[in-house]
């Protein structure tokens, strides 16, 4: 059954709505808990398990961001990947990373014919990318999907190539394997929205998954979409509206500025980190089905949005200094604002 949204609804009312955020109407608490349900219930027919990474993704659609996924191999990423495009009425591609991976490889080019310069479109121009391995790929290919990820377009020999709407990319890397491999530069990890594991199924898990095969040839066959794009689009235009009451909107960018003054912590969190935080917080309380975002909300997140983009003092990290333990010190120490249930 398709999320429905209704965009004829009137804003509810409400206060403290931080930094000029519009109320959110009463259509958007009721399609975005609907589209959780539902889509936890279409990728659960091809995926075992894996929740919470399901749910993340979907925060990340709805926030217009990209996410990272760091697992070791046979875990299920593009399986995943697969069944999310499939639910939610995308296109996707996926592009292996290996050193000899060019830029026109991901980006496209342009071919010279008779007639002049025809431009081919690469594998990014579709709703979901999945680059599996990104950081086998060399720097230089890596660097091809910065304005990709960030500005949602792709300049050739000068001209600029607007990508489809949505558009989200879902990276894999090893997080245990490094022959071979290059690291991200901080700046490609800050343009990653967020950063997600699935780790290992339960027992009983791993037993469905050995028979999935049983019932059909590809699990993937069972699904069907549970929102047409465009309603994708609505909703995600909706979560803005979410209203971030200005107490916790100072929670958010004091959980921020903390991670830039710990003593563990070479390198904190970016401003854009803060609009990444912000944003996740508002769709999370929308999957919820809240109109209103609680300190909780950012809580729930902020590990996912925030630890990646950490870099731990050399020295530090050697007495054994971690940007998780950095993090969950700045979580457990920043005062947590009282709202009320409205909001406000």
């Amino acid at each position: 059954m398709e999320a429905e949204i209704d965009t004829t609804g009137s804003d509810t009312p409400g206060s403290g709505t931080g930094s000029g955020t519009q109320p959110a109407r009463p259509d958007v608490l009721t399609a975005g808990r609907r589209l959780w349900d539902d889509l936890r219930a279409s990728v659960a027919r091809a995926v075992v398990g894996a929740e919470d990474t399901i749910r993340l993704v979907t925060i990340a659609l709805l926030a217009d961001g990209h996410v990272l996924l760091e697992d070791v191999p046979g875990t299920g990423k593009t399986l995943l990947a697969r069944a999310i495009a499939r639910s939610l009425d995308l296109r996707m591609a996926r592009v292996q990373g290996t050193p000899d991976l060019l830029p026109s490889d991901v980006t496209g080019a342009s071919l010279f014919e008779p007639a002049g310069l025809r431009f081919v479109e690469g594998p990014v121009f579709t709703n979901l990318l999945l680059v599996d391995e990104i950081n086998r790929a060399t720097p230089r290919t890596q660097s091809a999907l910065l304005e990709a990820m960030q500005e949602r377009q792709v300049s050739v020999e000068g001209t600029t190539h607007r990508l489809p709407d949505p558009f989200l990319v879902m990276a894999t890397q090893n997080p245990v394997e490094f022959e071979g491999t290059f690291a991200l530069p901080q700046a490609q990890l800050d343009r990653f929205l967020l950063r997600a594991r699935i780790g290992y199924p339960s027992g009983d898990g791993e037993a469905r998954i050995a028979r999935r095969h049983q019932a059909a040839a590809d699990p993937l066959d069972a699904i069907e979409p549970v929102i047409a794009r465009q309603r994708l689009l609505d909703l995600r235009d909706l979560v803005r509206t979410i209203r971030v009451a200005d107490e916790v909107e100072a929670y958010v960018v004091a959980l921020v500025r903390a991670t830039r003054g710990h003593a563990d912590i070479e390198l904190g969190a970016s401003p854009r980190a803060t609009v990444a935080l912000y944003r996740t917080a508002q769709a999370a309380a929308a999957l919820a089905g809240r109109a209103f975002v609680t300190p909780d909300d950012v809580k729930a997140v902020a590990t996912a949005v925030l630890e990646h983009r950490l870099v731990v003092n050399l020295d530090r990290s050697l007495r054994g200094a971690t940007a998780q333990g950095a993090l969950a010190e700045v979580l457990s120490t920043t005062p947590v604002p009282p709202v009320t249930g409205s909001g406000g």
